[in-house]
């Protein structure tokens, strides 16, 4: 079983900056058609100062930021037997291209199901920009399968 001492120990913060070219990327390969992603033009006349995040972004910033097999090896989860079970974001401003972002990433819970087959760790992440606005709140839950 996971370590319930885990619970509330924080895993650090870590800044990114996000680049336009990937937000375009992203954009493109998620299917988004909607031209406020994709082109500035788009951007400012829906009245954004520069390209918005595209709402599911912030995960990808997050693996960027933080390194999967690290925080894994830090909570003593085993890799080979992991899986991301769910994500939810909850958002409260908006974040565009050159903003930099910080990822306040913290362990809110530890427990079991299945009889100690599966062991689940939620993290909690805390996203403000380089102003200290709050942008967003992240929770996703990882799934451990136990022999």
């Amino acid at each position: 079983m996971l370590d319930r001492n885990l619970i509330g120990q924080s895993l650090g913060t870590r800044s990114i900056l996000v680049e336009r070219g990937r937000l375009r990327f992203f954009a493109k390969a998620i299917g988004e058609t909607n031209p406020v992603y994709l082109h500035e033009e788009a951007a400012w006349a829906a009245g954004h100062p520069r390209l918005p995040v595209p709402p599911t972004f912030l995960f990808c910033l997050e693996i960027d930021a933080f390194d999967s097999i690290g925080t894994a090896r830090l909570t003593r989860l085993d890799e080979s037997r992991i899986l991301h079970g769910e994500q939810q974001f909850s958002y409260h401003a908006m974040a565009y291209a050159g903003d930099t972002l910080t990822f306040d990433l913290t362990i809110a819970d530890v427990y079991q199901k299945k009889g100690g087959a599966l062991d689940f760790l939620v993290k909690d992440t805390r996203v403000t920009n380089q102003h200290g606005q709050h942008i967003a709140d992240l929770r996703a839950i990882v799934v451990q399968r136990n022999d």
